[in-house]
């Protein structure tokens, strides 16, 4: 029997007050909770803390997209609360490992971005064999803006890995979840879509019915 996937809400373009607010509104209905990339450039890991102490059985994702420093940077992520740290999958294997090995052993799980790569099967199988948690393929919001979707790259990267291992990110809509949901990853990432709704609890739940 295939396990029900896991809803990620990915939180970008938001200030630390507003995803604070936000994970109060949606802890108890949201699956994972991603602290995007520009916020943790912006206001470092603190969001992640403050979160965590409001709310510790919340699953954190913390999108570090870790290309250099693989030990340090997930060590940061993994003592700020992060359960999940992203590491770029176009970094050296030598950083690769260094990031499974340091947030395992502090008993947490590594994501690895498939951005940008061209060969998702080999590549996929090469993480997976280094012990990655889980492989996201994510088109860009830049690429995004030319009409492409991830979904044939998803499509791609389940013939290399267990759909329960598969993550997928990028534009996904309402409208369009129902064409992800029917390929069975196990952790579909919606961000916009999600928390510029009106009602975002509301917008989850309904998300989630789909499921």
């Amino acid at each position: 029997m295939t396990a029900m996937p896991k809803l990620q809400i990915a939180l970008d373009a938001l200030s630390r007050d507003q995803a604070l607010a936000l994970s109060d509104q949606i802890f108890d209905v949201i699956d994972i909770l991603e602290i995007g990339t520009p916020m943790i450039i912006r206001d470092g890991l603190h969001t992640i803390s403050d979160i965590k102490k409001k709310h510790p059985q919340l699953t954190v994702l913390a999108d570090t997209k870790i290309i250099d420093g693989g030990a340090v940077e997930c060590e940061d992520a993994c003592r700020a609360g992060a359960d999940i740290i992203t590491v770029l999958a176009l970094a050296d294997h030598a950083t690769t490992a260094d990031v499974i090995h340091t947030a395992h052993r502090y008993g947490r799980k590594v994501m690895a971005d498939l951005i940008n790569v061209q060969d998702i099967p080999a590549k996929a199988s090469e993480l997976l064999a280094l012990g990655a948690d889980y492989i996201c393929v994510h088109t860009a919001v830049d690429v995004q803006k030319k009409g492409r979707t991830p979904l044939g790259d998803l499509k791609s990267l389940l013939t290399a890995i267990p759909g329960s291992r598969a993550a997928v990110a990028g534009g996904i809509s309402k409208e369009t979840v129902h064409t992800y949901l029917a390929l069975a990853p196990g952790i579909i990432i919606m961000g916009q879509a999600l928390y510029s709704a009106p009602d975002i609890r509301q917008a989850i739940t309904e998300i989630k019915s789909y499921f």
